[in-house]
């Protein structure tokens, strides 16, 4: 059966601007489902640019409105070397139950499949659902509909802090400093390939896709924090703070020196530091089967879950690969 938007609603693509309306879109759905309104313009903008040289605002982003102008709904498209495609979408909860959600996810998954020629040969290829909340009965439902299936938890933590956390206790031999635009930008980004690798759906980044991160406006190198054996990178924290809120964006560990503690000195370094800075509550997410012991790592630290998105996937083309 074809989907089609209910009278009135037209599409189209959604530019810079469009950034407050698709974060106040995308907390009236959380709200609606009992959680908080956490989600803020300057993420939706820092999530489209650095999402790639292969990204493209105008074709891999959709807004639904009314013939007002008011956002009712969006979705977008993000992919990994054309064979790990995942999107996200939101609709409004006042306009919920007429199809939008359908119409949507058939126009992103048509997209993805318009890129496959670009893919490597014999790649397996699936598209992911990654912004489905855990109390959203009725999207879970929609993408099951259409032949996704349930493939992983995706887990967003939070510490509070009433006082300053435990000093961290660094694993003999190791330093800890800042970042270095001008000296570190290679070396912590061969570290945080290296020790993702073993995550799933983990899909090599691009230098030059990756360092958009590092140039991308707010940056603060002083909440990149580097652990070193030596002159060799062992582990690193990448923090950031958006609009007040703290977030530890990646918390990395390198196998050789996993499992001595460092992961724990490194978060709680990082938490000591947004403390000191008068910020104390700290956000992060994490894959809930995380096979590195992350989730312990982070509710020994004092972490505990506020919300669950399930992660949904489809095989696009079958074929070799891990992703």
């Amino acid at each position: 059966m074809t989907a089609v938007l209910p009278d009135g609603l037209t599409i189209r693509a959604p530019t810079m601007d469009d950034a407050e309306a698709i974060a106040a879109l995308a907390n009236a759905c959380r709200l609606a489902e009992g959680g908080t309104a956490t989600l803020t313009a300057e993420e939706i903008r820092y999530a489209w640019q650095t999402a790639g040289s292969d990204f493209n605002l105008a074709a891999n982003t959709w807004a639904v409105v009314t013939p007002e102008g008011k956002l009712v709904a969006y979705a977008d498209l993000f992919q990994r070397g054309y064979v790990a495609f995942s999107m996200v979408g939101w609709t409004h909860p006042e306009y919920c139950g007429q199809g939008i959600g359908t119409y949507l996810l058939r126009l992103v998954e048509a997209r993805a499949i318009q890129q496959i020629p670009a893919a490597p040969p014999r790649a397996r290829i699936s598209i992911k659902s990654v912004s489905i909340s855990h109390k959203n009965d009725a999207a879970r439902l929609l993408v099951e509909q259409e032949g996704y299936r349930l493939a992983r938890h995706v887990w967003e933590m939070m510490i509070e802090m009433d006082s300053a956390p435990p000093a961290s206790a660094w694993p003999e031999g190791m330093t800890i400093r800042t970042f270095i635009p001008d000296q570190d930008l290679h070396p912590v980004y061969a570290a945080i390939e290296e020790a993702f690798q073993d995550h799933w759906n983990h899909t090599p980044t691009p230098l030059e896709d990756w360092e958009q991160r590092v140039k991308r406006k707010g940056f603060d190198p002083t909440l990149w924090f580097l652990a070193l054996d030596g002159k060799e990178i062992a582990g690193a924290a990448l923090c950031r703070s958006d609009s007040g809120t703290a977030l530890v964006g990646q918390l990395a560990v390198r196998r050789p020196w996993r499992r001595q503690g460092l992961g724990m000195a490194l978060l709680r370094h990082a938490f000591g530091e947004f403390y000191r800075r008068g910020k104390h509550q700290v956000i992060l997410t994490v894959d809930s089967q995380n096979p590195t012991g992350a989730t312990r790592l982070y509710e020994r630290a004092g972490m505990r879950v506020i919300w669950q998105y399930d992660t949904y996937e489809k095989e696009l083309r079958p074929g070799t690969g891990c992703v």
